[in-house]
């Protein structure tokens, strides 16, 4: 068993993080936390990873045979869906702040009235 997806998604949480807790633009924090998301998947993937596993598809394949889980790629087809729609609809709230307000900078948007 590798611990190596475990690290490289611990990575990108990190690295998604540290992004975010310093970004100063929005667009800037919509790509941090799309590699943050980014590392959920390379953890599902690992946890249903199977070592010489087939793909599960079971028709004319012995009883027995390894094969990775289902469940768990469904699972991460569905995080990229949800990640994509969250990444959208923040991407559209970051152009309806910067039509209102002519700034992307949190700290700028705090201020803003209007």
């Amino acid at each position: 068993m590798s611990y190596l997806p475990y690290i490289l998604a611990a990575w990108l949480f990190l690295v998604g993080l540290y992004g975010i807790v310093t970004s100063r633009n929005l667009i800037h924090l919509a790509v941090c936390l799309t590699v943050m998301q980014s590392s959920t998947y390379v953890l599902l993937l690992a946890i249903g990873y199977k070592h010489r596993g087939t793909a599960p598809v079971f028709y004319g394949v012995p009883v027995g045979s390894r094969a990775v889980d289902p469940v768990v790629q469904a699972l991460t087809l569905t995080d990229v869906v949800v990640s994509v729609t969250v990444v959208a609809l923040i991407l559209a709230l970051a152009l309806d702040v910067h039509r209102d307000a002519r700034t992307l900078d949190p700290d700028e948007i705090a201020a803003f009235e209007g």
